[in-house]
């Protein structure tokens, strides 16, 4: 008998007496399943998560933030910088005129509804160019807001996640009541996490007169950017940092997706170690026990290598089918989960888990690997055990 037939017939042994080791197969299986299900739930959060940053811009948008400056919240433009910047070439005309708008980004300690802990929620003052200049945002309940008044919009998981967004309700914040009108969607990016009030209003409630954070606007082209940027950069009456709108929030996305890669991996990591122990402490079980059996097919002529292979495989079947499980639960558990967490300007972002084909083949991968482990050392003693010894175990 070959080498092929005898891995065939040792292996199809082996996984035919699966059922009767059925105790000791399942501490490999749940603990396998255990840590692909938590692997997969942590790196498909930070899937989501930048997914949401980097799937907000578009190519065709630019923000013009003041020097040196990274995020919103750390920029300040004055009104003669913004309108001076308006009439860079590159811009869309419109028959609304240029798609240019003024902003202010803040944040606001509101409580969330899961565990009415304090939170900061992003509050975004816009002008009319803002819906223009973003065509996503769409008003799904109630109305727009007013211009003049203290009328707030709110993105559908920033209504999800914080108290008092309420359509009808009125939020109070920074000293002023703010009545909710509508709520809206923005194809599942970062605005729908966000408030949105009247910049005017906004400032003047702030008593920060007529500048604004940053300015946004929208090109003619993709192509166009670098146009814009040319002319920012000429001017030696501005000093300022223009992103593409897509640039910059994948750029606040790196350290948050960073952070919770590793943390998943190290998790991950620490649990393998576990499964890897348990799957060891199994499969030398199920070689003790069935010692004499082994080394009786040694006394038929069956080799070394068959028997290695043979239990590898059992280990190997045995971790797969775990990580298939761990894998499905964690995509029908948390694929769509809405959870939210600190962005890049220390304000709630809200988000869904990923769980992408990606996640899960990498979880099964994971699975292979730990069951190969766990059935190598075993293995080799199995193959290795003198026949005679064996034998007279009988």
């Amino acid at each position: 008998m070959n080498s092929l037939s005898q891995i065939s017939a040792i292996t199809m042994m082996n996984l035919h007496n699966l059922p009767a080791r059925i105790g000791s197969s399942l501490v490999i299986v749940v603990g396998i399943a255990g840590v692909v299900a938590v692997l997969v739930a942590i790196l498909s959060m930070a899937k989501g998560f930048e997914a949401t940053l980097q799937g907000s811009g578009s190519p065709d948008r630019a923000i013009v933030l003041r020097g040196g400056s990274t995020s919103e919240m750390a920029s300040s433009l004055s009104s003669q910088q913004t309108n001076l910047i308006s009439t860079k070439p590159g811009i869309l005309n419109t028959d609304k005129g240029l798609l240019a708008a003024k902003e202010t980004y803040v944040i606001a300690d509101i409580r969330k509804r899961a565990n009415n802990s304090p939170a900061n929620m992003p509050m975004r003052g816009v002008d009319q160019n803002s819906f223009e200049i973003r065509e996503e945002v769409e008003i799904v309940e109630g109305r727009n807001i007013e211009f003049g008044r203290f009328e707030l919009i709110a993105g559908i998981k920033a209504a999800d996640q914080f108290q008092g967004i309420d359509l009808g309700s009125e939020l109070n914040i920074r000293g002023a009541a703010w009545k909710v009108v509508g709520l809206f969607e923005a194809g599942g990016g970062i605005y729908e996490s966000e408030v949105w009030v009247d910049n005017v209003v906004l400032r003047q409630n702030l008593k920060r007169g007529g500048g604004s954070n940053s300015l946004f606007v929208k090109l003619e082209s993709p192509a166009d950017f670098d146009v814009f940027e040319q002319a920012l950069q000429d001017d030696p009456q501005l000093e300022t940092n223009v992103l593409r709108e897509s640039t910059y929030y994948a750029a606040q996305s790196v350290s948050t997706t960073a952070m919770i890669t590793n943390f998943g991996y190290a998790v991950g990591i620490i649990m393998a170690i576990g499964a890897i122990f348990a799957a060891l402490n199994t499969m030398y079980s199920a070689v003790s026990a069935r010692s004499v059996e082994i080394a009786t097919l040694r006394a038929l002529g069956f080799g070394q290598v068959p028997i290695v292979i043979s239990v590898m495989v059992e280990a190997l079947a045995l971790a797969m089918i775990g990580g298939l499980i761990g894998a499905t639960l964690a995509y029908l558990l948390f694929n769509g989960y809405t959870a939210s967490t600190w962005g890049g300007t220390f304000s709630q972002v809200s988000f869904d888990f990923a769980v992408t084909p990606e996640l899960l083949t990498r979880g099964i991968t994971w699975s292979c690997l730990l069951g190969l482990i766990g059935g190598l050392f075993p293995s080799i003693t199995a193959a290795r055990q003198p026949i005679t010894v064996a034998l007279r175990g009988m």
